[in-house]
């Protein structure tokens, strides 16, 4: 089914006009490099390399990659890319990137980050959403464990008691506040238990409204029908379900491990697989939308189109309140810009930390478009075509 829209992502002067020249001309230098395998893996090695010397490479870092898709270190810094995106219709979501966090202390500050944009969404209409990854803020022994479940020692269990409390922590302020926030997904082997807590926060703070979201990665085989299962217990637990669709995030991860287990895959057999269940998806949170809130995390052009048709065809608005978009900051600006300029709900996920403690959300960006079929080619075609389109309207 080809979809029918007056939605175009082709508009590069939409898509690229909270750029300036220097900043595009970055942005091509970027995906130039990440188009080419070989590149990309020589300057994240090199780069790799450099962090584990503790060469002073922050500015360097900063000064190109960081720039181009993150925020900020901190979240005052993030308030100028928050209100350019907003000048154009896009809202921010704040997203504390530092990964690594091993001690409870650790996961206590990143609990307290947490509340901070939650406070600080509260404060500002352009932040409509916060998020949190349960594995900032625990364990994934322990939440390994407890998936399988194994019998917790004394400390364990103490332990997955704090999760909870930092999760709970998190959703009442939310609620408080009335802010949405975002579950993050995570590995297979973990994420039963974030669906877990996930839910109890929900039944919990759902009651009014979709407050509490979780994430569904459609190229797992079995999140389709995990969806469609959660809707049936927010039924008939009597809350509303917040649903954030992705494609995903562990592909070549899950696959290895499967592999090594000698466990069948949970990843769908290929591409054409996860695209119907992510825009099957798509159908069934429409259709359910009375007791369903979807955020549609994607960067693929047509899945992006697909919700628009299927919302018309339902006769929503475009800023109907039960449906967002939501893309990367520093990537697919033709599908935020042009989606926000047709009036729907966009949000841009905005990353922030310490340039060094972003460093591993930076390295996967890498890979991401460096693997993903024709994600940084369709990006420098972009990037390419408006810088011409600016050269020629001089």
């Amino acid at each position: 089914m080809k979809p029918e829209t007056n939605v175009s992502f082709e508009d590069t002067a939409v898509a690229f006009q909270y750029k300036s020249d220097a900043a595009i001309k970055k942005a091509s230098f970027i995906f130039s490099l990440v188009n080419h395998p070989w590149m990309s893996a020589l300057a994240t090695g090199s780069v790799r390399l450099a962090l584990m010397l503790r060469l002073p490479v922050e500015g360097l870092i900063r000064a190109t990659a960081f720039d181009h898709f993150c925020g900020g270190e901190n979240i005052e810094e993030t308030e100028a890319a928050a209100a350019t995106l907003a000048r154009f219709g896009v809202k921010t979501i704040l997203d504390y990137s530092v990964e690594g966090e091993k001690t409870e202390a650790g996961f206590d500050r990143a609990m307290e980050e947490t509340l901070r944009t939650i406070e600080k969404a509260h404060q500002s209409k352009n932040i409509p959403f916060s998020v949190f990854k349960v594995t900032g803020l625990a364990s994934t022994d322990v939440l390994e464990k407890v998936q399988k479940k194994l019998i917790l020692t004394p400390e364990e269990h103490k332990s997955f008691e704090l999760v909870r409390h930092r999760v709970d922590n998190i959703c009442r302020l939310a609620h408080a506040y009335g802010v949405p926030v975002l579950v993050d997904a995570e590995e297979t082997w973990i994420q039963d238990t974030v669906d877990q807590l996930a839910y109890e926060m929900m039944e919990k703070y759902n009651r009014e409204k979709a407050i509490v979201f979780n994430t569904y990665q459609l190229y797992r085989t079995t999140s389709l029908q995990n969806l469609k299962d959660a809707y049936e217990s927010a039924l008939r637990h009597h809350y509303f379900l917040g649903a954030k669709l992705v494609r995903g995030a562990y592909m070549e991860k899950e696959r290895a491990r499967a592999t090594a287990s000698g466990h069948p895959s949970p990843i769908q057999p290929d591409q054409a697989a996860t695209d119907k269940a992510f825009n099957d998806a798509l159908v069934f949170c429409v259709a359910h939308r009375t007791y369903i809130s979807i955020m549609c995390g994607s960067h693929n052009e047509y899945s992006n189109r697909y919700l628009t048709t299927l919302m018309a065809e339902e006769g929503m608005a475009n800023n109907d309140p039960h449906v967002w978009f939501a893309q990367l900051y520093g990537m697919s600006d033709n599908i935020s810009f042009n989606l926000a300029k047709a009036g729907y709900n966009v949000a841009k996920y905005v990353p922030y930390g310490p340039v060094r403690s972003v460093m591993p959300y930076l390295l996967r960006r890498a890979a991401e478009n460096t693997s993903v079929a024709g994600q940084s080619s369709r990006e420098l075609m972009l990037i390419r075509s408006e810088l011409k389109r600016r050269r020629n309207a001089r």
